[in-house]
C-alpha cells in the first residue's frame, strides 16, 4: 500500500502528514508493508526542505522532516500510489481534474479520517503563527491515525 499526501507547495501541512503517517506505520510494525510520500499541486518549493516552522513543530512531538524535499505532483503518481489524500477542497478538485476516470477512485480528504476534528480541511498555516502549526500537526495525527486503523481494518472511514 502506498498513500500520497498532496498540499500546495508540499512544504507545510503534506510533509507533516508524510513525517506523522510514516511514524505511526512504523511503530504499529507497518513501515516495510505501507509507504508513504507527499507532493504539491504547484512547483512553488521543489526541492526545497520543509519549512522551518513546519520542522520545528513537528521535531517537538519526535518527528523528523529534515530529509524530506518537496515536489510536485505528477500525473503518473496516480499508477504509483494506492490512495491520494488532499489536504483541502481546493487540492481535491485540482487533483480531481487530472485524474484518469478510471482511477478517481484514490482521492480522498485526508480529514475524512479524523475521530476528533469535525474540520473537513487541514488549514493552511503557512501566513500565520506557532499556535497554527501545532493545530495542523494535532489535526494530521488525528487523521493519520484514522487512516492507520482504516487501512488495518480496524475503523470504518466518516
Amino acid at each position: 500500500m502506498n498513500v500520497l499526501f498532496v498540499c500546495t507547495g508540499n512544504i507545510c501541512r503534506s510533509p507533516t502528514a508524510e513525517g506523522v503517517f510514516r511514524k505511526l506505520a512504523a511503530e504499529a510494525g507497518l513501515g516495510e508493508r505501507i509507504g508513504a510520500d507527499s507532493a504539491g499541486t504547484h512547483g512553488y518549493h521543489v526541492g526545497e526542505p520543509p519549512d522551518p516552522r513546519t520542522q520545528a513543530a513537528a521535531a517537538t512531538r519526535g518527528y523528523d522532516l529534515s530529509g524530506l524535499r518537496a515536489r510536485k505532483f505528477e500525473r503518473a503518481d496516480f499508477q504509483r500510489f494506492d490512495l491520494i489524500l488532499a489536504m483541502d477542497r481546493d487540492h481535491h478538485a485540482i487533483l480531481s481534474r487530472m485524474a484518469p476516470a478510471s482511477l478517481s477512485h484514490k482521492l480522498r480528504l485526508m480529514m475524512s479520517y479524523a475521530r476528533r476534528f469535525s474540520e473537513s480541511e487541514v488549514p493552511d498555516p503557512y501566513y500565520g503563527g506557532p499556535h497554527e502549526f501545532e493545530r495542523v500537526l494535532d489535526m494530521l495525527e488525528d487523521a493519520a491515525q484514522g487512516l492507520l486503523r482504516s487501512l488495518t481494518g480496524e475503523s470504518p472511514l466518516r
